[in-house]
């Protein structure tokens, strides 16, 4: 791709979602813009010296004027798997609302297309955190912006603790057959796998199909690459990944005030 063409956007990028697509599109080359929150630069860590970023809020859409400008495409993280009703955080709120605004910025700046981090149906996923990301899905198709959905499974991050259930999914979730059927879409996946397919993804010049689910993330991945991850012990050396250490699955929320 021309260097124009590999120039990516990220809103979200101070998030554990956001941080992690970026490092992962830096591995491949890319020139990496990252949309964040007011007064959270001190979340960047290593990706502040690597990247561009800007300040915006993704729930005022006048805030986001001419921030995708000149980009191949944007990768939409915010959102949140859980609702605040008490603080008027709903999940219609977090996840389409967000969407909605940074699709219709992508139209205005010129961009030609964009990437939704939404999410795979699951048993301990919120029904309405599904309903609010298909909505988004939809509002997507009807203004005809160009997209590539991600419908993502969870994702932890290699070597951190998780339950005993977790874990055996991703076991069974990455075992022929199970990974081809409903069990390899749902299971949990390592966040560096599934952003390095996320990455590979947004670069790519074909986007087919429109719908990615965890298996198109997986095939993204060499061999090479899975192996010396599990056979190799974790660097010392400062990384991009090293600084992430927030514990949200995906974005952030916006001020009470908004």
């Amino acid at each position: 791709m021309a260097q124009q063409q590999r120039r990516i956007l990220i809103t979200g990028g101070e998030t554990f979602l956001g941080a992690n697509i970026a490092a992962a599109l830096l591995a491949e080359g890319a020139e990496v813009t990252l949309l964040i929150r007011p007064d959270t630069e001190d979340q960047l860590g290593p990706l502040a010296q690597h990247t561009r970023w800007s300040t915006a809020d993704v729930w005022n859409p006048a805030s986001l004027s001419g921030k995708a400008r000149h980009h191949a495409a944007v990768i939409h993280t915010v959102g949140s798997l859980n609702a605040d009703p008490a603080r008027g955080l709903s999940h219609h709120r977090l996840n389409f609302l967000s969407a909605r605004n940074v699709a219709n910025m992508c139209i205005s700046d010129g961009v030609e297309h964009m990437v939704l981090m939404s999410g795979v149906r699951a048993p301990w996923v919120s029904r309405r955190y599904i309903q609010s990301k298909r909505e988004a899905e939809r509002y997507l198709q009807r203004i005809g912006l160009p997209a590539s959905i991600i419908r993502a499974p969870l994702a932890y991050l290699r070597g951190q603790p998780r339950p005993l259930f977790y874990r055996l999914m991703t076991l069974f979730g990455s075992i022929p057959p199970l990974s081809w059927l409903m069990p390899g879409r749902i299971a949990p996946m390592p966040i560096d796998r599934l952003a390095r397919g996320v990455a590979r993804i947004t670069l790519s010049n074909r986007h087919s199909p429109a719908v990615y689910y965890a298996r198109d993330l997986r095939r993204h991945s060499k061999r090479s690459e899975i192996r010396n991850l599990r056979l190799t012990p974790p660097s010392p050396a400062p990384s991009p990944f090293a600084a992430l250490d927030d514990n949200a699955p995906f974005g952030w929320t916006p001020d009470n005030k908004h």
